[in-house]
């Protein structure tokens, strides 16, 4: 059997490369995998060679410490591919590390195909020149990506957003709200501050304060909150919610569910402001950084937009209330706005259903499983 590697450093690229294999393996099952990646593969039948666990670090202090670890991995994966000659090497995002690994592949004559492009149209696009010379072929997930490396000489494949096939419901709204004893006639609105401890320190208690207000301008809304598989509940007592005396429904299942039975929702920037986009929820964005870390960010990251949903706009199609703006009153005039009824809402709603078209439709897996292996089969024939 042919050997095809694989490799992932995050969550989302262990979830994400999962489907690819699974997309692979029923388009041509003759192939077996292995790589760095974490439960989603292994689940898969991906010989785990390193665990990405111990490879999901951020920060330059957090790096250094992990220098040992990350030195070990790359070793362990490069001996495989020079005992086992791979006929595919597969990088999800992950740069600073995939783009070294993709070099020591080149070297040996391996084909590289590249699944999920780093945010280079965000910052150090100077990154495209060393991709375009160590990969032989690229698929993206967001639409304006084909044309940002189109601009710098390097055609690449937009094969639509692997959220299209996951972001699904099980049940419909009504089923949800009585299955989880929410009562209906009441607007719903989702708290979604984010799903990491530090975002939780940061967001969460200024999401709790725009809650607050909601009440106190007369408003009478279901508050729910979805518990993210990586917190516990104790994570958002000790940030707020103990004391905040509110009447907020904490879910941990049915994630989905819970955020399409919103009317309205308080998102953290990230990938769930996509979600909701997908799902047809009216949102306001909001996030806060260090100010440190703000300020380094702002001179480095060349955007118009903080979230996804905007970029993919080209317009400002959520508001984003970011840093000083990140406050309570100026987060519920904005809710107060996409309230249902709202003229802003019913615009809101066709801007996202257009951002779902641009995402593609279903099947963006068996896509990029297609020109996966096209390159290897290309490169195969080649050496011939």
């Amino acid at each position: 059997m042919r050997e095809i590697m694989i490799i992932t450093g995050e969550a989302s690229g262990d979830l994400h490369g999962s489907r690819l294999v699974a997309a692979i393996k029923k388009i041509a099952p003759q192939y077996q995998f292995c790589g760095m990646g974490g439960s989603e593969l292994r689940d898969q039948g991906v010989e785990i060679l390193v665990d990405a666990a111990q490879m999901a670090v951020v920060g330059i202090i957090e790096v250094l410490a992990h220098l040992k670890d990350i030195r070990a991995a790359m070793r362990t994966l490069e001996n495989r591919l020079r005992q086992n000659r791979p006929c595919l090497l597969i990088l999800l995002d992950y740069p600073d590390f995939n783009l070294i690994l993709a070099a020591k592949a080149r070297k040996l004559g391996i084909p590289v195909f590249y699944y999920i492009s780093p945010q280079v149209w965000a910052w150090r696009s100077g990154r495209v020149k060393k991709i375009q010379r160590l990969v032989d072929r690229m698929a993206v997930i967001l639409p304006f990506e084909k044309e940002f490396y189109a601009s710098r000489g390097m055609e690449v494949e937009f094969a639509g957003h692997p959220l299209m096939d996951s972001v699904n419901t099980s049940m419909n709204k009504d089923d949800f709200l009585s299955g989880n004893d929410i009562p209906t006639g009441r607007t719903i609105v989702g708290i979604l501050p984010g799903s990491r401890k530090k975002e939780i320190r940061s967001m969460l208690p200024i999401f709790l304060d725009t809650a607050r207000k909601l009440v106190q301008a007369g408003k009478n809304p279901v508050f729910l909150l979805p518990l993210a598989p990586t917190l516990q509940e104790n994570d958002l007592r000790e940030n707020g919610l103990a004391e905040c005396g509110l009447d907020i429904k904490i879910i941990s299942e049915n994630r989905y569910d819970l955020m399409a039975a919103c009317d309205l929702a308080l998102a953290a920037s990230g990938t769930v402001t996509l979600e909701l986009a997908i799902l047809n929820v009216p949102m306001v964005v909001s996030y806060r950084l260090s100010r440190l870390t703000y300020q380094l960010g702002h001179r480095f990251i060349k955007v118009k937009y903080a979230s996804l949903v905007n970029l993919i706009a080209d317009s400002p199609l959520v508001a984003e209330l970011l840093q000083d703006d990140a406050v309570p009153d100026k987060i519920v005039s904005e809710l107060l706005a996409l309230w249902p009824g709202m003229t802003a809402r019913d615009k809101m709603l066709t801007g996202l259903a257009e951002v779902r078209k641009q995402l593609g439709g279903p099947g963006a897996s068996e896509r990029v499983a297609r020109l996966a292996l096209e390159t290897c089969s290309c490169q195969e024939a080649v050496r011939g």
